[in-house]
């Protein structure tokens, strides 16, 4: 019974498909047809990997999704190697394989093997609900979109088509929490795409018509007020002053009657405390307070983020929050600091440019026109570190729902259409013609 029904699932998909080949030439219909059989396959994958735990803390987790991935890749010629980080991170590496030609643009490939769901969360393992969804840890965000990528490449590389091509498959092992600091997480990852032309993110795909050609950056910020203290009855007065508290509420309340309205723009107070005495610990996210109602606060403590769609417009952003700042009330001095996370993917023409040419292959495979997604609709992601460097376009990979949440979800319908997509964009682009206009 079970073959029976793989086999109808399989058959679903070659029925469902074959319109897709109307426009497409004789390589790009035996990229369709090559994906088609071997489906089943990629989906086996995508079991194996969703089962194993993979959250970015558990190191070996990680490490066991880029030993199966690499098995993938070695089968199928490409040179692969794992990129070792410092023990100080404490993270796992990161998983690389690559082709090397003259022919077409150098692609850069991009997927993670880590989730968001560590060891010590209860574990979801993957099922399929029906024939249309499935479930598990990662399944979407972004082992489906890591099976997309690989369904792909291995469908391009078996049928002879990505010879003396640049293709450099790039699978960090920290995406959901890279390792600190940064940039030396990141060091390998960014000198590698600077020698290419076009980076793909394989994130999950906003369905079949939507890409992503912008992703907001994320920074910090830190709010430290500093006021006289006395007894309560004298606050406002001349001598007495405001308070921190107040001090601290006008600053936040002023952010948002100030920038809330600035498209793209958003910054979160995630944490507040104020009191007679304050504790921090930036590490772990805590802060205690102690204080009494009688006595004006001298101190209090504020930590948010602050996501942007440019460098200039977290610039501007950061100018206008240091004016906010100064303007103390009477008795009070206040500071702000920022601190840098990683950068927006700023919507470029570029990587406009990349959606018309995946528009042009979508309605060539007969499943409609591709757009731009909303600039704003996506947070930061690996992408952002080489976005400048790069043509850039994201959510190539798999769609569904839920990613971070239990119950994250595939939608097994537009699986293999993705996977053809991204296999023919890829031809494409590695043609000896190439042209992006």
């Amino acid at each position: 019974m079970e073959k029976m029904k793989d086999y109808l699932f399989v058959s679903l998909f070659l029925f469902i498909s074959v319109p897709a080949v109307a426009q497409l030439n004789a390589d790009e219909k035996k990229i369709i047809d090559y994906v088609n059989s071997h489906l089943k396959e990629t989906e086996q994958l995508l079991i194996e990997s969703v089962n194993i735990n993979s959250g970015t803390l558990n190191v070996e987790g990680v490490k066991k999704v880029g030993s199966l991935y690499r098995k993938e890749f070695d089968k199928i010629g490409f040179k692969t190697e794992w990129v070792v980080l410092p023990d100080s991170l404490k993270r796992a590496g990161h998983l690389v394989a690559t082709v090397n030609g003259t022919q077409g643009k150098k692609l850069f490939l991009i997927g993670h093997l880590d989730t968001v769901f560590e060891l010590d969360m209860a574990f979801a393992p993957y099922t399929k609900l029906n024939d249309s969804t499935a479930t598990g840890q990662g399944v979407n965000d972004m082992k489906g979109g890591n099976a997309v990528m690989i369904g792909a490449l291995k469908a391009l590389s078996s049928l002879g088509l990505l010879k003396n091509t640049t293709v450099i498959a790039y699978f960090t092992g920290d995406e959901e929490s890279s390792g600190f600091p940064h940039h030396v997480a990141r060091k390998d990852f960014i000198d590698r795409a600077k020698t290419t032309d076009i980076a793909l993110g394989f994130e999950g795909a906003q369905g079949l018509s939507t890409v992503a050609v912008a992703r907001r950056g994320i920074g910090g910020w830190v709010l430290n007020v500093e006021a006289k203290t006395g007894h309560s009855a004298g606050i406002f007065s001349e001598g007495a002053g405001y308070g921190a508290i107040y001090e601290a509420a006008r600053i936040i309340s002023e952010f948002r009657t100030q920038l809330a309205n600035e498209k793209y723009l958003t910054f979160n107070p995630g944490l507040i405390a104020g009191g007679s005495e304050i504790s921090v610990d930036r590490a772990a996210a805590r802060v205690e307070a102690v204080g009494k109602t009688n006595i004006i606060s001298p101190a209090a403590y504020v930590a948010g983020d602050l996501r942007f769609i440019s460098q200039a417009q977290r610039d501007r952003a950061r100018e206008k929050m240091r004016a906010i700042v100064a303007q103390s009330l009477n008795g009070t001095k206040s500071t702000i600091s920022f601190s840098d996370g990683l950068p927006a993917m700023e919507p470029s023409e570029g990587n406009y440019r990349l959606v018309r040419f995946l528009d042009s292959v979508t309605k060539d495979m007969g499943i409609g026109p591709t757009k731009a997604g909303d600039p704003g609709s996506r947070g930061a992601g690996d992408i952002s570190d080489i976005a400048k460097y790069v043509d850039s376009l994201d959510g190539m990979g798999a769609s569904g729902g839920g990613a971070h949440k239990p119950g994250e979800t595939i939608n097994l319908k537009e699986f293999p259409y993705l996977i053809q997509r991204a296999a023919i964009m890829i031809y494409r682009l590695t043609r000896e013609n190439a042209s992006i206009k």
